[in-house]
């Protein structure tokens, strides 16, 4: 080990045995924090309950649209519900509808809806899906 001078490169202050295990405890804490961390958001972003996917659309008119969406869901016994919508040529969300997708005995159903809008509409999608029904949504 080379001694440098503590009056032109000041005091050390860990040895280099020192440094080495800081610098391996850091490193094997940040591996730690990363696995963490990876953990926490497949468990928040990877398990969908609920899966919707755009089947098909067709524009009806200047103030409607046709939307086809295929619901997959863990629990199919359980309602669910989707938030349907139409866009115009500029993108913009121009109608909006929920649609309660019933028990079924089967994960993957179809559903289809006609989405009322304010604009000519151009595309309906799916914007998502979820098990939180409101209350106005299910069927009597």
């Amino acid at each position: 080990m080379i001694e440098r001078p503590a009056a032109r490169y000041g005091r050390q202050r860990l040895s280099g045995r020192q440094r080495r295990w800081v610098a391996i405890g850091l490193t094997v804490a940040t591996v730690i924090a990363g696995v963490v961390l990876a953990v926490i958001a497949y468990q928040r972003f990877a398990s969908e309950d609920v899966k919707g996917e755009i089947g098909s659309f067709e524009v009806i008119d200047d103030s409607s649209v046709s939307v086809t969406i295929t619901v997959t869901r863990k629990d199919p016994s359980q309602p669910a519900v989707c938030i349907v919508r139409a866009r115009s040529y500029d993108g913009s969300e121009t109608g909006r509808r929920e649609v309660l997708v019933a028990p079924s005995t089967h994960p993957a159903v179809q559903v289809t809806t006609v989405v009322k809008t304010s604009q000519p509409p151009v595309v309906g999608d799916v914007y998502g899906c979820g098990t939180d029904v409101p209350s106005y949504l299910v069927t009597p």
